[in-house]
């Protein structure tokens, strides 16, 4: 008996060989219902939830493009801004450093300005002072040249004159007489 199921296997694998090869009506019917219930299911529960997710990936990576490209478009405005800005404050550095340098050389020329002018006043202070000091001399000298030719005069009459009286006639005559020989 077991060799007898083993021939009739044999045989059933054989027919079957033969049978996958050639049309078979019955297969074929089944296989298209097969499908088409697959695919019945398959659309109702996998191919919408799919879709669905694909759908949603997809609007995702299109809102992620899209705001990579808003927050390129805003880097930019803001590099933008942020570079007049800095041309702005290059500008304004420039015009402060044009400004300190005009301040400083209009100091530096009122200073000198007033250098000279006090140096000025202490040359005409000096040529008071200098004056004041050669007036002083000269009456100074004067007085002794009145002192000596009072002296002079005394030893040479050999009298005594009252030194008030001698000293107002000399006096009045180097008044008379200018320094330098001018009259």
């Amino acid at each position: 008996m077991h060799n007898y199921m083993l021939n009739i296997t044999a045989a059933v694998l054989q027919e079957q060989q033969t049978d996958l090869l050639s049309p078979n009506g019955g297969l074929m019917f089944w296989t298209i219902v097969i499908f088409v219930l697959l695919l019945i299911v398959l659309s109702r529960f996998a191919f919408k939830p799919m879709l669905a997710a694909v759908e949603a990936r997809e609007r995702s990576l299109q809102a992620a493009i899209d705001a990579a490209k808003r927050d390129r478009e805003e880097a930019e405005r803001v590099l933008a801004e942020h570079r007049a800005a800095l041309e702005k404050a290059r500008a304004e550095a420039q015009k402060l450093i044009a400004d300190g340098r005009a301040t400083a050389e209009k100091l530096r020329a009122d200073l000198l300005e007033q250098t000279k002018a006090q140096q000025q006043e202490m040359l005409d202070r000096a040529r008071r002072e200098i004056e004041n000091e050669k007036n002083n001399a000269i009456a100074a000298l004067r007085r002794e040249a009145v002192d000596l030719a009072i002296a002079g005069a005394s030893k040479v009459i050999e009298r005594n004159l009252d030194s008030d009286a001698n000293r107002k006639l000399v006096e009045s005559y180097l008044g008379s007489v200018t320094v330098g020989g001018k009259s």
